[in-house]
């Protein structure tokens, strides 16, 4: 482990802080008038899920922790919690519902993810920065409303719910931007 800057750290980082290896969640370098830079940050523990926010002047330094991303597919879920299967080795790995909580309305069975493990624990998991989904339920739009940039919710297969242009209908395919859950096109 090797004691990092807090300047050089980003979001999405793994640091080790009061002996528990978190991941940084927020992040924002400050430079106030007449006073010494500071980073404002929050991290989340990977075992505990608690989030805690920290204020440390740029100086200061934490402890990096490796992270390893490897591809997995997401297969099911049952009442242990989200099962992801290794593509190549079929290894299972399950996935507590704390983690999966930021991101559930994207799984769908077969889709592809990103686990970032940490000490063989997986500590997140990365979602592309948008993904196509299925509308499953819309109401039908009404026809020549469409100057006026209205929208409509619709309900992906997933359980997600985006807002959508008037003219998108059941069973059609979308583009949804993952880091907001918002439309992006048909697909």
């Amino acid at each position: 482990m090797a004691s990092t800057p807090v300047i050089n750290l980003r979001r999405g980082h793994a640091v080790r802080h009061n002996n528990d290896v978190c991941i940084i969640t927020e992040m924002e370098h400050k430079t106030p008038p007449r006073m010494a830079s500071y980073v404002q940050m929050s991290i989340r523990s990977i075992s505990s899920g608690s989030v805690t926010n920290l204020r440390l002047t740029s100086n200061q330094s934490l402890d990096a922790v490796n992270l390893t991303k490897i591809d997995h597919e997401y297969s099911y879920k049952d009442s242990s919690g989200y099962h992801f299967i290794h593509p190549e080795t079929y290894d299972d790995v399950l996935v507590g519902e704390s983690l999966v909580a930021t991101v559930k309305n994207y799984l769908y069975e077969g889709g592809k993810y990103i686990l970032v493990f940490t000490d063989e624990v997986v500590a997140a998991i990365e979602l592309p920065a948008s993904m196509v989904l299925t509308v499953a339920e819309a109401s039908e739009g009404v026809r020549g409303d469409s100057a006026n940039n209205m929208y409509k919710p619709a309900v992906m297969e997933t359980g997600l719910v985006v807002q959508v242009p008037l003219f998108i209908n059941q069973g059609e395919k979308i583009s949804v931007k993952t880091e907001d859950g918002s439309y992006l096109g048909r697909a």
